[in-house]
């Protein structure tokens, strides 16, 4: 039986262009900032993000976590929203790593209100600690690929620069939000003084994200990159695929939306399954299980005995995500195999 993985669009192998480019990758030491092809990539994703620099490291969550340390002091505090990546999935690293406290802030769908995030900052007091980073994160992956409209950003940007407080962006998956809203990555990135954005999700890269800011702000993550064990010497290998990623891969993520918008629509007319189609906005979408009677890890389970690997990403929410390796007939088959699977448990 065909296996067809959903999990995340992390599960992508590179190219054959990749393999290619990462074989005959000119190297150097990038630690000594000597490897020309990790040099180029930087300075190609400092470009398309409108940044004056960026760093290549191992993770997103390395590039989020020196950027939060490169923000930051000890005994600081970061704003985030409640179901931040940040927050949720990076094993606690702001407190491990950067010392700061964590101040969360309800949203909806990753969307917070400008105002909450005001009245989250703390004011000048010797009992509170000193707020000095907001962090967003666009797309939002917990609310399913959902997007943060840039009126958004741009107020909570503008409430940031009133308090001389930073603001770091997760861009994790950036290029998908900036296909779903029909703008260049650097109209996000630019309400953010950092962004950190993946190179191996969609985009197909085996390895990498990058971090980008000013000259300034990258100096002081590079240093914190090689502290965490990121100074990976001849890292040309890597980065080379990083450059294809960029170049060439990041228009298709548009058959990634095409598809999962075709499994949403589909699914959303299948008895005792919950979609809400307004969250299918990117690459993702969340499959609810609660109308089946059964939980998500359940319905996962059974899944994966028809051949079709999702993940549970929340008690009765499983989480379908499309990506390169997938196509569009491996999603017509997966969906098949859903729709099948539902039926047989309402026999």
């Amino acid at each position: 039986m065909q296996i067809i993985d959903f999990r995340s669009d992390t599960v992508t192998k590179p190219t054959q262009e990749m393999r290619r480019a990462m074989y005959e990758a000119p190297v150097g030491d990038d630690v000594y900032g000597d490897d020309p092809t990790v040099n180029r990539l930087e300075e190609l994703g400092a470009s398309i993000m409108g940044k004056e620099s960026a760093v290549f490291v191992p993770s997103g969550t390395m590039g989020n976590q020196i950027s939060v340390l490169a923000w930051t002091q000890r005994g600081d505090e970061i704003i985030l929203e409640e179901q931040a990546h940040i927050f949720m999935y990076e094993v606690g690293g702001p407190a491990v790593l950067a010392s700061v406290m964590t101040k969360t802030v309800k949203g909806s769908r990753g969307v917070v209100d400008p105002v909450a995030v005001k009245d989250a900052i703390r004011g000048k007091n010797i009992h509170f600690p000193k707020t000095t980073l907001i962090c967003l994160e666009n797309t939002h992956n917990r609310s399913g690929g959902c997007v943060i409209p840039l009126s958004n950003m741009k107020d909570i940007y503008q409430v940031a620069q009133n308090a001389s407080i930073s603001v770091h962006l997760d861009g994790a998956r950036i290029f998908n939000a900036a296909l779903a809203m029909g703008v260049e990555a650097k109209e996000i990135a630019k309400y953010a003084d950092s962004v950190q954005f993946c190179l191996s999700k969609g985009l197909c890269a085996p390895v990498g994200s990058l971090v980008a800011g000013s000259r300034e702000f990258v100096d002081r993550a590079r240093g914190y990159r090689k502290m965490l064990g990121g100074g990976m010497r001849q890292a040309g290998i890597l980065a080379a695929a990083g450059i294809v990623a960029l170049e060439n891969m990041v228009d298709r993520l548009a058959e990634d939306h095409a598809n999962a918008r075709m499994i949403g629509e589909s699914l959303a007319k299948v008895p005792g399954l919950d979609i809400d189609l307004e969250t299918v906005q990117t690459n993702m979408v969340a499959v609810g299980t609660r109308g089946l009677g059964i939980d998500a890890a359940t319905f996962s389970n059974l899944l994966k005995q028809e051949g079709v690997w999702a993940n549970a990403s929340l008690p009765y929410v499983v989480r379908i995500v499309t990506h390169h390796d997938v196509s569009r007939e491996a999603c017509q088959e997966g969906l098949n195999r859903i729709a099948g699977l539902v039926r047989g448990l309402h026999k």
